[in-house]
């Protein structure tokens, strides 16, 4: 997740307003600024937040609706849409929120976008394919996955232009949009440390998975730069799920020299350890930090809410809208490559300083 390529808010050195920086001095959600920019009628957004959002909108230059010239891509109307691709939608918030990041970006530059879910189907996405690929009003497809991994690219995308998204394809091959989890599992750990934790207890996720090994391998860095040993013994798989954190959140507050931290794999499995500290006796922050990992709408609703580190998903589909919409509609051409996009962390209460956690 090299910082920078995913997220650029501080637009007064440079770069293009986006929904993502009136979200930010407006205080409000990224789905509030786009019903109020996009005049979207039937919403219940009170007249004071959409005043903050226009202003919001105007400070940093970003043009209303009402605002724009014509889109530009006029003449080439009949290439006004592009197909997002995924093998599952439902079971998950992840894909679903970087659909809103494609769709965003998408509608600003004048484009729709049409998202279709294979659910790993080798017959429904050949057949999603074909309606794709035939489709004049097509500009291009993002290939995308629920979950981060290597795919097979299929042969019939070679004549469309296609961003792999959350996955990746055969090197020099695609350009692919992923989060830096490597970053993101440092990120937090890092937190932890500077707060004068020393013994982190880290829950990670199955650890066959990309996210799991990296996020792993971030906590080790993390653990390297604050000069504190790896302990194997402070680490457990785990499976995303509560009831999994529940059991290893147990498990490790149980030992004779027990984390005054943990760092969890997800936000699920960090709801988990809260319950596990409770029922040993433990309060969060005070007798153990808790840190999550995803940021999912839930997470500001716990008691006390989570410090977590963000999955930035809407980022990333930001960033794929952009390069396919450069690639397909701009005619530019765009080096195969892995962009890795950071999340930001998110501190809230349920991490504190060592010092004050032993007072």
């Amino acid at each position: 997740m090299a910082r920078g390529n995913g997220r650029n808010t501080d637009k007064e050195g440079g770069g293009r307003p986006t929904m993502t920086d009136i979200a930010r001095i407006a205080g409000v959600s990224q789905s509030s600024v786009s019903l109020v920019l996009n005049e979207m009628s039937g919403s219940r957004i009170s007249p004071e937040t959409q005043q903050k959002v226009r202003e919001a909108a105007h400070k940093i230059g970003y043009k209303l609706p009402a605002t724009r010239s014509p889109v530009a891509a006029a003449p080439t109307v009949e290439k006004d849409t592009i197909a997002f691709i995924v093998d599952e939608i439902s079971t998950s918030p992840h894909p679903v929120v970087s659909l809103d990041g494609i769709r965003d970006y998408a509608f600003e530059q004048g484009l729709l976008v049409s998202a279709h879910a294979t659910r790993s189907n080798p017959d429904l996405e050949e057949a999603v394919l074909r309606s794709v690929l035939r489709d004049p009003s097509i500009a291009g497809v993002i290939y995308a996955t629920i979950f981060t991994r290597k795919v097979s690219v299929p042969k019939a995308l070679k004549s469309v232009p296609t961003v792999l998204l959350n996955c990746y394809g055969e090197p020099r091959q695609h350009v692919a949009i992923v989060p830096g989890e490597v970053a993101g599992g440092f990120t937090a750990t890092a937190h932890l440390t500077a707060l004068g934790h020393k013994r982190i207890g880290f829950i990670n996720g199955e650890p066959w998975m990309d996210a799991a090994m990296d996020r792993l391998k971030g906590y080790k860095q993390a653990l390297a730069t604050a000069d504190i040993a790896f302990d194997e013994s402070l680490v457990r798989d785990g499976d995303w799920l509560p009831l999994r954190g529940y059991e290893a959140g147990l498990d490790l507050l149980s030992m004779d020299n027990p984390p005054t931290a943990i760092f969890c794999g997800n936000d699920l499995m960090a709801i988990g350890v809260m319950e596990a500290a409770q029922e040993k006796g433990l309060r969060v922050p005070q007798d153990v930090s808790v840190m999550g990992y995803d940021d999912q709408e839930l997470a500001r609703y716990t008691h006390p809410p989570l410090s977590t580190l963000v999955l930035p998903n809407y980022e990333m589909g930001q960033k794929a809208a952009e390069i396919l919409i450069d690639m397909a509609i701009h005619g530019k051409q765009t080096r195969a490559m892995t962009i890795k996009v950071d999340g930001p962390l998110v501190v809230r209460d349920t991490t504190a300083g060592l010092r004050s956690a032993r007072a």
